[in-house]
């Protein structure tokens, strides 16, 4: 099978290919893959038959997934290069599916005027994108790790003062491992 699919919200696949087809022709070109969009229904479609690299496959998935998610198409492209990964969690699977839930929780990640999300990006390193249902991460290996164990407590009900404060206590580690801040 040389073909991937993913479906990506109707929303989000004017962003997928860009002004133009620019972004689209941007990944294809740089890994040279296909990448065909059904913008009726949402699905893409990612063929690597005649890609150099199949690898490319995952990080192409992963991209066409980060927008879907999101993320703008230039975040998203960090995942084209080696050590950057996309962590996406379903809010569900903590609250259920009832919307006011979701809604609540979403408030949380996201915090008054954006400050918790703008917190666990400014100390993890790593980018947090909440759409939907759901909550992406990108991000290096150590970054990703912390950034999902902080989501973690936050969505099982850790007060935001203890969740900033796992974060301070793993800054040094990001900072040690020379993973770095933006």
């Amino acid at each position: 099978m040389t073909c991937q699919s993913v479906r990506i919200p109707k929303d989000r696949i004017g962003v997928l290919i860009g002004r133009k087809g620019g972004i689209k022709a941007q990944v294809e070109a740089r890994t040279g893959v296909r990448i065909t969009v059904d913008s009726e229904e949402g699905d893409v479609t990612i063929d690597y038959s005649r890609a150099e690299d199949p690898s490319f496959v995952l990080p192409v998935t992963d991209f066409v997934v980060a927008v879907g998610r999101g993320f703008s198409p230039e975040k998203a492209m960090m995942l084209l290069d080696d050590d950057w990964y996309l962590n996406v969690v379903d809010i569900r699977d903590y609250v259920g599916k009832k919307l006011a839930h979701v809604a609540r929780m979403r408030a949380r990640i996201i915090g008054s005027k954006g400050k918790t999300r703008q917190l666990f990006e400014e100390l993890t390193g790593a980018y947090v994108s909440v759409y939907g249902n759901t909550v992406a991460i990108i991000g290096d290996t150590v970054q990703l790790d912390i950034a999902r164990r902080a989501l973690d407590m936050l969505l099982s009900g850790s007060e935001h003062s203890a969740v900033y404060k796992f974060l301070e206590s793993k800054r040094a580690v990001i900072k040690i491992d020379g993973m770095g801040f933006r």
